[in-house]
Formats: C-alpha cells, sequence, structure tokens
C-alpha cells in the first residue's frame, strides 16, 4: 500500500543542509495499524507529509497503492489527497462558520460529488462516529473530543483506504483520547489501513507496529507486541 524507497528530504539554510529525512526506506502493507514515533525534530512529520501527499520528496521514490506519486505535480497530488487518504489532525481543521454536516461534506464537493451522494455520504460517517444528532451544530457548540469526532467523520466519508493520524489525541484529555484511539482500532479492525505519528510511546504501544524516527533515519522497526515484551 505504502511504500518509500531511499527517501530524502532535504532543506537549504544559508551554506548548510537540513536532512529532515535522510534515506528513509520502509513498508505499509494494506489493513496495517502501523505508528511512526519520534521526538519534536525527528522527521516523522515530515515523513507524514510525504506518505500523505502533502509533500515531495528532494530524492527518493515514493509508491502509493503500486503508483510512483513522488513526482507528480500539485493538482495531481491533490487528486489522491482527495481520494486516496483521509487526514486526522490535532487541530482539527473545522471550519467554523459551516455547520458539522457541511464540515464533512467539505471535501466531497471537491470531488463534484452531487449534493444527494455527499449529505447520504456525511450522515452515514456521523452515524459511524456517534454524532449524527449534532449535524446542525458549529464546531464551537462542541467539545474537543466532538470536534475530533467530526473530523474523523470528515476522513471517513470519502471512504479512503488509508487515514493519516497526526497526534490525533494531542489536545484531548485522557478518557477522550482514549475514545478516539478506541475508535482508530475500530476502523483498523474493519480494514482500513492506518498511519498513526505520535510522540507519545504509550499510544504507539496500542498499534500493531512501531517504526522509530530519529534525525531523520528509521532507527527501530517491531511489531508493537515485541517492544511490550
Amino acid at each position: 500500500m505504502i511504500e518509500l524507497k531511499d527517501v530524502y528530504k532535504i532543506y537549504s539554510d544559508g551554506d548548510s543542509e537540513i536532512r529532515a529525512l535522510d534515506g528513509i526506506s520502509l513498508t505499509i502493507e494494506k489493513g496495517e495499524f502501523t505508528s511512526i514515533v519520534g521526538s519534536s525534530g525527528s522527521g516523522k512529520s515530515t515523513c507524514m507529509n510525504i506518505i500523505g501527499c502533502l509533500d515531495i520528496p528532494t530524492s527518493g521514490t515514493y509508491f502509493l497503492d503500486g503508483h510512483d506519486v513522488s513526482t507528480l505535480d500539485e493538482k495531481e497530488l491533490a487528486r489522491i489527497r482527495n481520494k486516496e487518504l483521509g487526514f486526522i489532525f490535532q487541530q482539527y481543521n473545522l471550519i467554523p462558520k459551516l455547520n458539522i454536516l457541511e464540515n464533512v461534506e467539505l471535501p466531497l464537493i471537491y470531488r463534484r460529488m452531487s449534493a444527494d451522494e455527499r449529505r447520504k455520504r456525511a450522515l452515514q460517517a456521523l452515524e459511524r462516529v456517534g454524532l449524527s444528532d449534532r449535524i446542525n451544530k458549529y464546531p464551537s457548540q462542541l467539545s474537543g473530543g466532538q470536534q475530533q469526532r467530526v473530523s474523523i467523520a470528515r476522513a471517513l466519508a470519502g471512504n479512503p483506504p488509508v487515514i493519516l493520524a497526526d497526534e490525533p489525541t494531542g489536545a484531548l484529555d485522557t478518557k477522550t483520547g482514549r475514545e478516539v484511539m478506541n475508535f482508530l482500532k475500530e476502523l483498523n479492525n474493519d480494514g482500513t489501513t492506518i498511519v498513526l505519528i505520535t510522540h507519545d510511546p504509550s499510544l504507539a504501544e496500542e498499534t500493531k507496529r512501531i517504526i522509530r524516527i530519529q534525525d531523520g533515519k528509521i532507527i527501530s522497526d517491531t511489531a508493537a507486541k515485541e517492544v511490550l515484551e
């Protein structure tokens, strides 16, 4: 499903260069629940940006579902982000002036989906996360946990094969964060490939595989059960 081959991301800083990714190679199979772990500045966010087609490598190749996407232009990358990937961010990224249903429908508009189909998919996704009774509410009227569930519904509405979750519990209390993690596990059990980006080892241990990044390099890649043992 996801394959990075000898990927570098290099930024120039005057006379020096910063290697945010320094020759990363990894493969994530369909249906995996994988966490990418590292401290601030380790390269994990850059890795997520590459996987999420939000950025392109300086060199190396990235195959998504067998297609080389590492050299595509922005228009083509946007199309892939819209159809192949779902995103869950720490800060929810909901639009305050849109109600919950409209927030979930928004990515589907860019697919030029009919209004009836958009509404159907959005309602199904909101029902799945337990918010079908909140569709006319606005983000400011919801708790942080509810807003995060809206962002999950937005990711689900497009039925993407891959969901990228970037610190999805970072802005939540422990109880609500637990609910979000349990929901991600349910999605994975239903067959969705999930990549979790986190600095929290305890969250990573709840996934099935842990990839640790430091200084732009992979320093370990283990099954979570091996870490716990």
